[in-house]
């Protein structure tokens, strides 16, 4: 354990400053530790920064309780994920309210290739189980992680089904990793972990399973997955909060249809009602959707047309994807300074003229 950890988390204790404010100044300054170091006046002349902020950063003096917390990570082989590490989850890097430090115990790849996550009412119906076990067991052959919230109900049949089909699964907690909510999942939560999944949470040891930490804890299932599936759900709950923040972060939202007279479906009906998710029917008709159907080269590679002529919006988008491998939609937004009518119409004819790729997430990149 290092004295950058030390910094990392004690920046998550500075009053004053939240998600955004600490992403501003490691965009800034590079560092938790050149957070700590640099005067109080070059920190208040930081955009969104200001004088009270400042102060805060400097009149911070509780480091023994971040030295206490690295103890525990230490003991417990918990791992730090701070945002500019490269095992930080990639995803949620383009979300706006990003944790800045994760805590994780679990050896899965939180930037595996494809992750959805699978949640519901905690009180659910025969019907719900049994559509949730067949579909992650027909998701086996293309290797998804299931990420859910270790609740009962829904999200603790996807974590069983996903063992049960030797798929990892990730488990979002709404607490400090020194105990477990609900304790009756204790045992759940230990077998995940050796099962090759793991568990996360942004709350450091000794945070209490409090109420308004939930949401919080439902923005990370959301954040670090491609696709967020809702299996029964009433009008209001925390697979409806998911589903809103999936919808902000630009994700695939999906929801299994119910009676119109079932309680426990009327949330997802309303989803689909109001075009927030698409309406789910099975594993094949999902697969579809998030484009993993395995490509078949019969008749060999298209071939790209040759002499196109771009628009300027079309060059706009191009220009900014050969700038990285691969760009969220969300990125190439802020590049490209395109209205989102605009950036939708330059990808639909770049992608009709094979010139760029559509991957799951709303992720794109330029075919070479």
């Amino acid at each position: 354990m290092n004295d950058e950890l030390l910094y990392q988390i004690a920046l998550t204790q500075v009053s004053h400053i939240g998600f955004v404010q600490a992403r501003i100044l490691v965009q800034h300054l590079g560092s938790a530790s050149a957070i700590f170091k640099a005067s109080p006046s070059s920190l208040e002349k930081i955009e969104g920064i200001g004088e009270v902020r400042a102060n805060s950063i400097k009149k911070f003096s509780d480091f023994e309780s971040a030295r206490k917390e690295m103890n525990f990570l230490e003991k417990y082989k918990v791992k730090p994920l701070f945002m500019t590490d490269t095992d930080y989850p990639q995803r949620l890097l383009h979300c706006y309210d990003l944790p800045v430090l994760l805590y994780y115990k679990g050896k899965t790849d939180l930037n595996a290739t494809k992750i959805i996550a699978i949640v519901g009412t905690r009180s659910n119906t025969e019907y719900g189980k049994h559509f949730t076990e067949k579909l992650i067991k027909d998701l086996v052959a293309h290797q998804v992680v299931i990420a859910s919230g270790l609740a009962f109900g829904i999200d603790a049949i996807a974590h069983k089904a996903a063992m049960k089909n030797k798929l990892p699964t990730i488990g979002v907690v709404g607490h400090g990793l020194d105990q477990m909510y609900p304790p009756q999942h204790v045992v759940l939560a230990k077998e995940m972990v050796n099962e090759g999944g793991g568990i996360l949470t942004e709350f450091r040891s000794g945070v209490k399973p409090d109420k308004h930490n939930f949401p919080g804890r439902n923005r990370i299932v959301a954040g670090i997955c491609d696709a967020t599936i809702v299996i029964e759900t009433g009008i209001k709950g925390g697979s409806m909060i998911t589903a809103d923040l999936a919808n902000g972060y630009n994700r695939d939202v999906f929801a299994l249809p119910g009676k119109v007279t079932d309680q426990k479906s009327m949330g997802c009906n309303q989803l689909i009602q109001s075009n927030k998710a698409i309406l789910l029917t099975d594993a094949q008709q999902f697969i579809q959707v998030m484009g993993w159907e395995e490509k078949q080269n019969v008749q060999g590679p298209r071939q790209r047309v040759l002499f196109i002529e771009l628009s300027a919006d079309e060059k706009r988008v191009i220009e900014s994807l050969n700038e990285k491998e691969v760009m969220h939609i969300d990125e190439l937004n802020l590049r490209t300074g395109l209205s989102n009518s605009a950036i939708a119409a330059a990808i639909l004819n770049l992608e009709l003229q094979n010139v760029i790729e559509t991957l799951p997430g709303k992720l794109y990149k330029v075919i070479r």
